[in-house]
């Protein structure tokens, strides 16, 4: 999967979970949806409208009410749901579902498979600031699901970031389709 894909995928808080649940086999409607995920109705309408907009959910032509309608995935997001579905399932916890939530997480650690310096990452997420990265960086390590190896050969001494546990489960099932 293209990384511009995945930050698009990731801007939304609970797109990954939303495929992930239609994947798992979750009813494609909205009720069934919600509750599968958790999410509010806001940021589920939010998700939903952007997943459409991506091309990986339609509407499902002739089923459901006008006001109650059915969404399936498209033959593009079939194959990214199955992604998401074993993102998801890496993050079992409460804590991991809240952090995999977040916008860059997913992206760093997918660039982070192999060791890479600050610069190398923020290359690679060209949109993301210096601050947002910084902080993901932070979490990321705090939470441990990346490693920081400062590397003191170099002068100034330079972090190095690397994908540890269970983000590099989570960045292997985006690398190895990408």
């Amino acid at each position: 999967m293209d990384i511009e894909i995945l930050v698009k995928l990731t801007a939304r808080a609970w797109a990954l979970n939303i495929l992930a649940c239609l994947d798992a086999g979750t009813p494609g409607r909205q009720a069934p949806l919600l509750a599968a995920t958790g999410a509010s109705r806001t940021a589920f309408a939010q998700s939903l409208s952007h997943l459409i907009e991506l091309k990986l959910l339609e509407r499902n032509p002739g089923h459901g009410h006008p006001l109650r309608p059915e969404f399936r995935l498209t033959p593009e997001g079939v194959r990214i749901a199955a992604i998401a579905g074993r993102i998801v399932n890496a993050g079992s916890r409460e804590e991991d579902a809240a952090l995999l939530r977040r916008t860059w997480t997913v992206p760093i650690l997918v660039a982070c498979q192999r060791p890479r310096y600050f610069g190398e990452i923020r290359a690679d997420l060209s949109p993301i600031t210096d601050r947002a990265l910084s902080q993901s960086l932070k979490q990321l390590q705090a939470h441990r699901w990346l490693d920081r190896h400062t590397d003191t050969e170099q002068h100034p001494p330079r972090p190095r970031y690397h994908a540890a546990n269970a983000g590099q489960v989570i960045g292997r099932a985006l690398a190895a389709v990408g």
